[in-house]
């Protein structure tokens, strides 16, 4: 059902819903990355203090408010707690969304929920550590596969993704390895690479070239902002926020911009 079509109430409890849980599922992939990039593979135990090693306790933990009521301060040793948790809840609460308003209450809407969890996590981790790992890809594969029966035309989509991920994956890397050997160095890494494949699955052949031309423009966005700060410039997490916009409006954007066209 889509969004417009539900009553006021029930859209904006459904909304609501979708904001919170967004949250809470930024707030669980932030503690994953940061555990990543300390070296654990996989959350366990209960979230602490990086100051006092305090367990934080039911309302530190709650999305946004938590860190919000305390002045982004630990609550035993008021040790400053940076701006990334908060912002990240913010982030997961935008996706969820922007899912939610765009498809309604649909299978669709819960296939793109199931698969930003992924591309958020890719984005952090390779913030932290310049690395793209490949378990949160094989899970969007998954996610793809899962929900490929409910699409209107299984086949054709699972043609058209695949064929997008085989042609994306062997141009850039026909380009990057000219590049490498023009310019000495390596110029896009591998996970850069199976990342665009994994992205093309959803997005198809013209999707993904929608979705690399919108990565361009924010990675250059990204390299000012991180270089400006000293920080090396990864170019995931732009692939990941191209990716997903056009999974949520790549066709709208199309269509327009093909009526533009024939004007």
């Amino acid at each position: 059902m889509s969004f417009h079509a539900l009553p006021p109430a029930l859209a904006a409890y459904f909304a609501a819903l979708c904001a919170l849980t967004g949250a809470c599922m930024g707030s669980f992939i932030n503690c994953w990355a940061l555990r990543y990039a300390a070296g654990q593979r996989w959350p366990t135990g209960r979230s602490r203090c990086p100051h006092c090693g305090r367990a934080l306790g039911f309302f530190d933990l709650i999305p946004l408010f938590g860190w919000l009521s305390l002045g982004g301060r630990c609550r035993y040793c008021r040790g400053p707690i940076g701006p990334r948790c908060p912002m990240t809840e913010a982030a997961g609460a935008l996706l969820y969304l922007a899912a939610g308003v765009t498809f309604g209450v649909t299978l669709h809407t819960l296939e793109l929920m199931l698969l930003s969890p992924a591309l958020l996590l890719l984005s952090l981790i390779d913030l932290d550590t310049m690395e793209l790992p490949g378990g949160p890809m094989l899970y969007a594969v998954a996610v793809f596969l899962l929900f490929l029966p409910a699409h209107p035309q299984p086949p054709e989509r699972l043609w058209r993704g695949v064929a997008a991920a085989a042609a994306v994956f062997t141009g850039m890397l026909t380009l990057t390895l000219a590049m490498d050997k023009l310019l000495g160095r390596e110029s896009l890494g591998g996970g850069d690479l199976k990342l665009m494949a994994v992205l093309a699955l959803y997005t198809g052949p013209s999707g993904i070239l929608l979705t690399l031309i919108a990565a361009c423009l924010l990675g250059f966005v990204t390299m000012a902002l991180l270089r400006a700060r000293g920080r090396a410039f990864p170019f995931g997490p732009a692939l990941c926020a191209s990716g997903f916009f056009t999974a949520l409006w790549g066709e709208a954007v199309m269509d327009w911009y093909w009526t533009l066209m024939m004007r």
